[in-house]
């Protein structure tokens, strides 16, 4: 990776003379210059690796323009940051300041020029450095000469939902025999193998599984840092074994000492059978330090861990133990998965006859490793020429046939990056800002992206567009792990597999791209960084000083500063384009934030932020303003002037979604509807004159409005027709006895994929049958009284449908239709009595969920044919239904048998209960663990 900074300095040059900010001659003349040396640089180094890899000299050459790339950075926004200043206040202050400092103007192009100059002296005479020594033959370096040298810890692979599981089986029924055994004793359970191997992957699937699950009281996984703290651990033992039971936990477990967490979770362990599993232990100081938690009580509890250490894995811990070896994939295993990743375009993921050999040869130097074998495979998808895959082929380490060692893993996915085009590699690496295992929703991701200036303009393509391609193909190849899909299958999260990580944070340190400051690195390396990702937990990172050439930073911990802090922190940063602060506690915004003139990203998002300064409108470059969940109320006047806005999400959700009330909007002038790049727009409270003007607003993708009344039906429906790019639109009413005008709409936004409306309707939108494209359907207290179901039984990408008293009659007839439908979620239905599927409707449903039917006595007819259902959850049910499922012998039980998983929650004297329904068989369906892995994942 040695061209994203060049690559992104010549984006910011361009876009800098482009906009000729009050640029005067030397300025301009000289950008222009450094702009076409870099350019032409940059062409020829890419060259030069793409057919051979850099000599020695080159890298030189390239570490040289790289130093010099971030004073160029430096001259340019400090330029810009003084000129900008001239533009603020009104007329005359401006005319004031221009003409008093007329002379100090003059000076400081002269001075930007002078410097300028220099650096393209210094630019221009590293090649001639390199022809005056006579260097141009020198032999050329491989990829895998970098690849040795690359260091990173890393996790074993959690496989993405749709790559299908190979080569477990055996490993899985050993594993299931052991943990569920008639030992009483106390057993734990090692599961060792190289990084990559699978481990996790086995384990996960095991613990997941339905038959486990039955026999233990409660369960905990967690995953073990190589520095982790004890407290950290006990806590989250404490926190999962408590959610296994969907039980909350009372107290404050922040402020808890080690001795006080010991107790608790001694306490809380008494008497109950459980199962725990420590994933990725590193030495058997972990045993020791918690062994005094876990209760042997002779329940036949059972502990699984997952390492890379043999000796830590053969280690007897002083109670019956198991160890099992993790065995690489077969031939024939690894073949077919490699298959699936690089030929998932072809036929039956059939390989070309022209490639066979080649594609045979790479899968065997892969040695068996399920990662390596993905990693591979999506870095070969997109190649079809057979010259490409002889060149990948031959660039490869001999060792890999060979070596033991995680070298395979390393050398596989560090040639799957070198792979990457640069604007890739820059996405990928900007990942390792986010802590060990964070998911990463996908829209945010996007967005910072987009605000670092990562993504390139094509014509005809929004950067949006954009940036989704590019991490649709960091998917693709492998890069990313999706978490979470959409229900049109979409990925709506994603994390970096831990070797990965450890990959990108190598690579960008040494890039000087980002930095993850734990605690550990010196203020002296930290204000060197451009960017900063703040993920230490009870440090002191107030003592960080004289950052003021930071362009990004992310605070991960919450206590990383104190509210009273904050604002003194975050005053120091001059030249900041992200400042993403979610979820930390900070209270007030240091009231010089409007001096960020570079600022295109602000996250609050679930901060306790109360109001914005008003002065927020100068913030000219800002594209997306991110306070939902916050404690902001109402947004200053001046949010109309930021003119470069791409993204505003204001909501507030309520807590209780069975509620009528679903989201707090935030009132906004109809002036916000100038802003003619605005693309996103959740959460604003309706007015007629925004209405009105709403319809000007072509461009919106994604609209969220709250506060509607019927009178607005007419401004309201002839806004949304004219946004012929939406996809996300949410509607509420002002109250839940208002009604609901949308029948205006004479046709749906033909992009519509998600639907949400909070009212009453009194009857089915005809517009609901043009619904094309939905995937996803919320009606909340639509209260109608005709049958809503006919009218979307067709829709053909409908994957998730939630109706919260959205029907008075006493029957929901299922007749037909529904094939794409994976969730149904019906809640609030207080005269339903009956449920009818037909055979053959929604045959792909997995998920479903009954909430407060009281009426209800017994689940669907038809629930029997449901052949893909994993999940069904009750809520506050009559008896005469649970009963009627409750136990083996029950009248039900041979409706409901193939469930998985079937889950009651109820009101006791204790708040809201729960209790297992579940009596599956696995038994009986020989692919349901594969199936069960898929929907976890």
């Amino acid at each position: 990776m040695d061209f994203v900074g060049m690559e992104f300095l010549i984006g910011k040059l361009v876009s800098i003379l482009e906009n000729e900010i009050s640029l005067t001659g030397g300025v301009y003349d000289e950008l222009d210059e450094l702009r076409r040396e870099l350019t032409s640089m940059r062409s020829f180094l890419e060259d030069a690796e793409r057919k051979s890899g850099l000599s020695q000299v080159e890298k030189v050459w390239v570490q040289d323009v790289r130093d010099l790339c971030y004073p160029v950075e430096d001259i340019i926004d400090e330029f810009v940051y003084y000129m900008n200043k001239s533009k603020r206040g009104n007329k005359l202050t401006k005319y004031l300041y221009q003409a008093i400092f007329f002379p100090v103007n003059l000076w400081t192009r002269h001075r930007v020029s002078s410097q300028l100059q220099e650096i393209n002296r210094k630019i221009k005479s590293i090649p001639e450095r390199r022809q005056r020594y006579g260097l141009e033959n020198l032999k050329k370096t491989k990829p895998e000469d970098e690849i040795r040298r690359v260091q990173y810890r890393g996790e074993s692979i959690v496989f993405a939902k749709d790559i299908h599981l190979v080569g477990i089986e055996d490993d899985r029924r050993q594993l299931i025999h052991w943990v569920t055994s008639d030992d009483t004793e106390r057993t734990v359970i090692s599961v060792v193998g190289m990084g990559g191997s699978g481990k996790s992957t086995l384990v996960v699937n095991v613990y997941k599984s339905n038959i486990v699950k039955q026999q233990f009281d409660c369960y905990a996984w967690i995953t073990v840092s190589q520095n982790y703290v004890l407290d950290d651990v006990l806590r989250d033992l404490i926190r999962e074994f408590y959610r296994s039971k969907k039980e909350k936990v009372l107290m404050d477990l922040s402020s808890m000492k080690q001795k006080d967490l010991l107790e608790m979770l001694v306490n809380y362990l008494h008497p109950k059978r459980y199962v725990v599993v420590l994933d990725d232990v590193w030495s058997l100081k972990l045993w020791d330090d918690i062994n005094v938690a876990l209760l042997d009580e002779g329940l036949g509890s059972r502990v699984m861990l997952t390492t890379r250490s043999t000796q830590v894995a053969q280690s007897a811990f002083g109670v019956r133990s198991h160890v099992l070896h993790i065995k690489p994939l077969k031939l024939s295993e690894a073949w077919d998965l490699f298959c699936m990743k690089a030929f998932s375009s072809n036929e039956n993921n059939s390989c070309p006859i022209d490639l066979q050999n080649i594609a045979l040869d790479l899968v065997k130097k892969c040695g068996g490793l399920p990662l390596a074998v993905l990693a591979l495979g999506g870095a070969m998808h997109s190649k079809q020429l057979v010259s490409e895959w002889i060149y990948f082929n031959n660039s490869l380490n001999q060792e890999l046939s060979n070596n033991p060692d995680l070298e395979v893993v390393k050398s596989i996915l560090w040639l799957s990056f070198s792979d990457l085009p640069c604007h890739l590699k820059s996405c990928f690496l900007y990942c390792s800002i986010f802590p060990e295992d964070y998911v990463i929703r996908r829209k945010r991701l996007i967005r910072l992206w987009i605000a670092e200036g990562f993504v390139n303009h094509v014509r005809g393509k929004s950067l949006e567009h954009l940036a989704d391609d590019y991490l649709m193909e960091l998917i693709q190849r492998h890069m990313l792990q999706v978490v979470m899909r959409s229900p049109a299958g979409r990925p709506k999260a994603c994390k970096v597999h831990d070797l990965l990580r450890e990959l990108a944070l190598h690579t960008s340190e040494r890039e000087k791209l980002c930095t993850v400051y734990d605690g550990r690195e010196s203020n002296e390396e930290i204000t060197r960084e451009r960017r900063l990702s703040i993920v230490t937990s009870g440090k002191d990172v107030n003592s960080l000083k004289g950052m003021s050439k930071l362009r990004s930073l992310f605070i991960f911990a919450p206590d990383a500063i104190t509210p009273s802090s904050a604002s003194t922190f975050l005053s120091q940063f001059k030249f900041l384009r992200v400042m993403d602060l979610q979820d930390v506690p900070v209270e007030k915004l240091p009231n010089g934030i409007a001096r960020l003139f570079n600022l295109r990203y602000l996250n609050l998002r679930r901060t306790k932020v109360k109001e914005l300064p008003k002065s927020i409108g100068k913030l000219q470059n800002l594209q997306t303003l991110d306070v939902a969940d916050s404690n902001i109320e109402v947004l200053p006047k001046s949010i109309q002037s930021l003119q470069n806005l791409r993204h505003l999400i204001v909501y507030r959700y309520y807590p209780d979604g069975d509620d009528f009330y679903y989201i707090y909007g935030t009132p906004l002038s109809s002036s916000i509807c100038e802003l003619a790049n605005l693309q996103v727009l959740t959460g604003v409270d309706a007015t007629p004159s925004l209405l009105k003007r709403l319809q000007n607003m072509t461009q919106l993708t994604s609209l969220a409005i709250t506060k509607v009344r019927k009178v607005d039906e007419k401004d309201l429906c002839t806004s949304i027709q004219s946004m012929n790019l939406l996809d996300n639109l949410f509607v509420m009413v002002t109250d839940e006895q208002e009604y609901l005008g949308i029948h205006a709409l004479s046709t749906a936004p033909p992009c519509l994929k998600r639907l949400i409306l909070v009212g009453k309707l009194d009857k089915v939108p005809c517009w609901f049958k043009s619904l094309h494209n939905l995937s996803y359907m919320c009606l909340h207290w639509s209260r109608l009284s005709e049958d809503l179901l006919q009218h979307i039984q067709s829709l053909a990408n409908l994957g998730q449908l939630e109706l919260t008293n959205v029907y008075a009659g006493d029957r929901l007839w299922f007749s037909t239709g529904f094939r794409k439908l994976t969730r149904l979620y019906l809640r609030n239905l207080p005269n339903l009595k009956e449920i009818i599927i037909e055979k053959g409707v929604m045959p792909g449903l997995q998920q479903m969920y009954l909430g407060n039917c009281k009426e209800l006595k017994m689940l669907p007819r038809g629930i029997e044919n449901l052949t893909s259902l994993a999940k069904v959850d009750l809520l506050l049910l009559s008896d005469e239904l649970i009963d009627r499922i409750r136990g083996v012998d029950s009248a039900d039980h041979p409706r409901v048998q193939h469930i998985p998983e079937i889950d009651h929650f109820y009101q006791s004297t204790y708040g809201q209960s729960y209790e297992s329904l579940s009596h599956f068989d696995f038994k009986k369906v020989s692919h349901v663990g594969t199936l069960v892995l898929l929907l976890l994942i």
